[in-house]
């Protein structure tokens, strides 16, 4: 079972890419919330395989089973367990891994860590794969913090040099994350995807993969959430977030870009609106000393490209002590990037929602 995350909740991810079943346990939650399993539904049809020529041909419905912590659908204080079945495996196209590692994948420090005894089968417990219980948990989340007026969406920034707009860090609105969320390509300008999707399909054909950025906001949060040092608001959301295997970085506000502004230009100033304190700008990306200030909070996430590909690569026989050449089979994404926008919502809401917890605490 993966480390448990949070505080006040604890969410454990459990199975791997090509065992029986995959799950997630969610412990303390509040008794007496409804869950809208609908939109459970839809939120993880979002990550879904299969359902494009952009990711993987393996088809998984991603339908969950509630095992415990639920009376009607209503949470019942117990730990919210549920599962998710594995129904197309192909685990053949995996038993060359077990001795000749992928480049850029958990192969080979997962053999050293596990003494060889690593289910290399997909991935195993390392696989992306597991980003449906996690998605199943930020979708609970989800709605407990909808019901605090507090939403969360992505959108996807670029594929590999393809860009789509930023949001607008001082105006996103729930509005404008709720389109997104509805979107079958979740893009500020509708208009990029022809050659996002070109980009990934060239990839595809000539047998590699792109990588590419999500962009992330969260509206309505109220200023004074979290903790300096350790626990700020950027330590446990980019801790989420790198839950979501193939994150490389991440960056809040204008990130790296504000090492080359001078402090009078990264400064955001101060107003009031009508009782409320804003910020004329947001390059903080609504994060100051760990705390949220009140704006939206906007981060972005970098995803490497998907280290499955087809091109023979270099690699080294782990049982004959020697170099080797490997060559890739079975079914992997392109790109990862598309279906990795709910995963990185669901990751902020899972970090979000404890926060919140602590704060009313």
């Amino acid at each position: 079972m993966s480390s448990a995350f949070g505080n006040c909740i604890k969410i454990s991810i459990f199975g791997q890419s090509h065992s029986e079943a995959i799950g997630v346990v969610i412990d303390g939650l509040e008794a007496g919330f409804k869950l809208n399993t609908d939109e459970i539904n839809s939120f993880m049809k979002r990550r879904a395989p299969g359902q494009n020529a952009v990711s993987t041909p393996r088809a998984e419905a991603d339908e969950f089973h509630i095992i415990s912590g639920v009376v009607d659908n209503i949470t019942c204080g117990a730990p919210l367990c549920a599962i998710i079945n594995n129904t197309n495996t192909r685990s053949k196209d995996y038993s060359k891994l077990k001795e000749v590692p992928r480049p850029a994948h958990s192969d080979f420090p997962a053999f050293v860590k596990h003494s060889g005894f690593n289910d290399i089968r997909g991935g195993g417990h390392f696989s992306a794969r597991l980003t449906a219980p996690l998605c199943f948990a930020g979708a609970v989340c989800m709605q407990l913090l909808e019901k605090e007026n507090i939403f969360i969406g992505a959108h996807i920034s670029s594929i590999k040099d393809v860009h789509d707009s930023d949001f607008d860090m001082v105006s996103v609105s729930k509005k404008e994350i709720e389109a997104l969320k509805k979107s079958e390509k979740p893009l500020l300008n509708q208009k990029i995807w022809p050659l996002m999707e070109e980009t990934i399909l060239n990839a595809k054909s000539q047998g590699d993969s792109v990588g590419g950025i999500i962009e992330c906001a969260c509206v309505g949060l109220k200023p004074g959430i979290g903790e300096p040092m350790f626990d700020g608001i950027e330590n446990r959301i980019s801790q989420a977030i790198f839950a979501v295997p193939a994150v490389k970085g991440i960056e809040f506000g204008r990130g790296f870009e504000s090492a080359q502004l001078f402090g009078s230009e990264n400064n955001d100033a101060f107003y009031f609106d009508g009782e409320q304190v804003k910020t004329k700008t947001n390059n903080h990306g609504g994060i100051l000393g760990g705390l949220s200030s009140g704006m939206p909070i906007v981060f972005k996430a970098a995803f490497k490209p998907t280290p499955s590909i087809a091109k023979e690569q270099d690699s080294v026989n782990l049982t004959a002590g020697k170099n080797e050449k490997l060559n890739i089979e079975g079914r992997h994404d392109p790109c990862v990037v598309l279906r990795a926008v709910p995963c990185v919502e669901a990751a902020t809401a899972i970090a979000v929602y404890d926060l919140l917890l602590e704060n009313s605490r």
